[in-house]
């Protein structure tokens, strides 16, 4: 099993990301924080980085229910998906696959959670590719 579920489509980077955010909203997801990659390894190291923004996605009811069954959750959370330019109209969406990520907690109480919220992220990727 590996730690992410992934895709690439053709399209414009911008519109992808409408895209996935729409997606994650129709499974119960907002998105908290998005993290633009390129900008800040601009800012920071003025270098240059493809187009990367990662989109921090909560549901909240998961994430209440999580916290609720395990108090260190929160250091897993948000559910992280990536955007990537791999070249120009061809992007390749990433989310977390959380449980592969949950099996480090060791807490029976959260795979249920964990397989509900790795279930709506598979979907939002198998998704994009229709």
């Amino acid at each position: 099993m590996t730690y992410y579920f992934n895709t690439t489509v053709s399209g414009d980077f911008d519109a992808i990301i409408e895209q996935v955010t729409q997606l994650l909203q129709k499974e119960g997801f907002g998105i908290l924080t998005q993290i633009d990659i390129q900008e800040t390894l601009k800012k920071k190291l003025d270098v240059d980085f493809k187009k990367y923004k990662i989109l921090g996605a909560c549901n909240p009811p998961f994430a209440y229910k999580a916290l609720q069954s395990e108090d260190k959750i929160g250091t897993m959370l948000p559910c992280n998906i990536i955007v990537q330019e791999l070249e120009p109209n061809k992007i390749e969406v990433a989310a977390i696959n959380p449980m592969v990520s949950m099996q480090a907690v060791k807490n029976s109480l959260l795979e249920d959670v964990a397989q509900e919220v790795s279930g709506r992220l598979e979907h939002v990727i198998k998704q994009l590719t229709k």
